[in-house]
């Protein structure tokens, strides 16, 4: 179904009332997939502009979930994949979205987000990995608890390979044997080695495009994650869309694992 102007915005005010009181997501993560099939979609010449107007649409959605109350998002920018399977101009041109985009665009003024980031920065050109330090120590002091967490150069296998190859790495360190840590492994071992140590894990994760796959995102922390698959692509993901998203998960009831 297809809305006009007024008949979009009365929908979307009435889907934010109804949500009001409802069990909202505490994390939520976002898959921003479609960038690309958008652009093409639309005629553009250049396909990877799609990346920069997705990069742009990540502010407004924050606002959104700011609006909710929602203080934890995880945004998957680029993965480990992307890196090694798209052309280097696509590449390129993604990693300039990510310097002047993302990262200052989340550092400028009085920043509302304190970014973190998740993935391996040494598998990134030099200016991109700086400019995601630089919006980091940028944010630092943020005081409106909204954290962010930029998923970049990102796989959730090798993320799992760093952990336990850092717990390993502790244990050592600390004299004890392969066989004592073995007695002794728990899941908070390996959790407080992960990219996103210290954060929780994601109650809720939106896919666009219409895919229905997870891509290697977020694999250990979304165990027991609520999933949700929007057909929109990212940059015409709307407000109207993530309340339907959220209006979803108010009505499931959780589970974890059982």
């Amino acid at each position: 179904m297809r809305f006009t102007d007024p008949l979009h915005a009365l929908y979307t005010r009435w889907l934010r009332r109804e949500l009001r009181g409802a069990q909202l997501p505490r994390h939520v993560g976002l898959i921003m997939d479609g960038n690309r099939r958008w652009a093409r979609q639309r005629g553009l010449a250049n396909p990877s502009i799609g990346h920069r107007v997705g990069g742009e649409h990540v502010a407004e959605v924050l606002s959104w979930c700011e609006a909710l109350g929602i203080r934890h998002v995880t945004v998957f920018v680029c993965s480990a994949e992307n890196l090694h399977r798209r052309g280097d101009e696509e590449v390129a041109f993604l990693m300039r979205v990510i310097e002047e985009v993302l990262a200052r665009g989340l550092a400028r003024g009085r920043p509302r987000w304190q970014v973190h980031v998740a993935g391996d920065l040494d598998t990134l050109p030099d200016s991109t990995a700086w400019a995601l330090k630089d919006a980091v120590e940028a944010t630092r002091e943020c005081a409106t608890g909204a954290q962010v967490t930029l998923a970049v150069g990102y796989g959730g296998r090798q993320e799992l390979v760093d952990a336990v190859r850092e717990l390993l790495l502790e244990q050592a360190a600390a004299g004890r044997s392969t066989a004592d840590l073995a007695a002794q492994l728990s899941a908070e071992d390996i959790a407080r080695h992960l990219y996103t140590a210290g954060r929780p894990d994601p109650d809720l994760v939106i896919r666009t495009s219409g895919e229905q796959r997870m891509s290697n995102f977020l694999l250990w922390q979304s165990a027991y994650a609520e999933l949700y698959f929007c057909d929109a692509y990212w940059p015409a993901f709307r407000q109207l869309d993530f309340l339907r998203a959220l209006r979803t998960y108010a009505a499931r009831q959780r589970r974890y694992g059982a």
